[in-house]
């Protein structure tokens, strides 16, 4: 089994840390906005909800905690599925589109925006306002399934071949993307620029009761593929002989994170950089072993996302930025830094 040997901080403290920026990012979610809430505030809406005025229940309870349920659950998930990717390609560069998630997920969502009027009708009426959603949901399942199936061969899945499917159909789901965007009229265009740059300024707990689910059990058994995903640091030969099935790891991994980034991206939109930057930053704070590293990237990406969100409101206040624009603005940055310390430090 893989050893962790470069674990810089211990696990507890990880987690503690984390559990209080968890806290900090809630506070300062649930009391930022158009709608002015203090500390004070929250703490009776908590409490004594009944006492406070049917305006601030409203914001509290429909607008801001909705928010602030999916904005965690999101980041969590596409933390964790980046984990779960980088862990299978053996590669810190991986991320959760790589395999055709996202690229799915943005034809099928533009396509409802595009031609839900004439050819996509009958899915509009059949769907109602889920039209989009489970259309971007299906949309990222159906590109998994068949790089899954171009990188499948003899009974098993070639990881490279898997990675290169997954460019490849990202391409060709870009290029369909980008036609239907040349045809899209101005009402169109400024809709699936708002879906294709990510916000959760539409989050409701119908949001969560339809995506929930399905992000909740993707982060509840990803731990599981932990021993594993180690164990396949060595190589897919030894993985093999420490007992683990290949093929079985491969399509759990694949499985769980198509499962749970699609579930978000449904709902969200295109929130890029989580999946990327949470798992690489924390792997030089945790060590490389997946036992600590999944769950804490699942704690560190909420706590991000729910951040970032926190400040694309206050930013250009009483607008606000979309999230995957923030997520952009500081992941870009903030990788190009880190990889240029990992080059020095080599």
């Amino acid at each position: 089994m893989a050893t962790d040997t470069a674990r810089r901080v211990p696990a507890g403290a990880t987690f503690g840390v984390l559990a209080a920026l968890a806290v900090l990012a809630a506070l300062f979610s649930l009391t930022n906005g158009a709608y002015p809430l203090g500390a004070k505030d929250v703490l009776n809406l908590l409490v004594e909800p009944a006492l406070a005025k049917p305006a601030t229940q409203m914001v509290f309870f429909e607008v801001r905690m909705p928010r602030l349920v999916l904005g965690f659950l999101t980041g969590a998930v596409l933390a964790v599925s980046g984990t779960l990717l980088q862990g299978l390609f053996r590669n810190p560069l991986a991320d959760p589109g790589l395999i055709g998630v996202s690229g799915g997920a943005a034809l099928a969502a533009v396509s409802v925006i595009v031609l839900g009027g004439s050819w996509l009708s009958g899915w509009a009426l059949l769907t109602g306002r889920w039209a989009l959603p489970l259309a971007a949901f299906l949309g990222s399942v159906v590109t998994t399934l068949l790089a899954w199936r171009v990188a499948s061969r003899s009974g098993g899945v070639a990881v490279a071949t898997l990675l290169l499917a997954g460019i490849a159909i990202n391409a060709v789901a870009g290029a369909l993307t980008g036609l239907l965007t040349f045809y899209a009229d101005d009402g169109e265009l400024r809709s699936l620029t708002f879906w294709s740059m990510g916000s959760l300024g539409r989050a409701s707990w119908e949001d969560i009761r339809i995506a929930g689910p399905w992000m909740l059990v993707a982060l509840l058994l990803a731990p599981l593929l932990a021993k594993p995903l180690d164990a396949f640091a060595l190589g897919e030969s030894v993985a093999g002989h420490l007992g683990f099935s290949v093929q079985w790891v491969k399509r759990a991994t694949v499985l769980l994170s198509a499962l749970g980034t699609g579930a978000a991206v449904a709902v969200t939109g295109l929130i890029g950089f989580v999946g990327l930057v949470v798992p690489h930053l924390l792997r030089q704070i945790v060590g490389a072993g997946h036992r600590v590293l999944i769950p804490a990237s699942g704690l560190a990406g909420g706590v991000l996302l729910v951040a970032a969100d926190s400040l694309a409101r206050v930013v250009v206040a009483p607008a606000e930025l979309p999230i995957g624009l923030m997520m952009s603005l500081l992941g870009g940055p903030f990788f190009l830094v880190l990889l240029m310390r990992m080059r020095i430090g080599a």
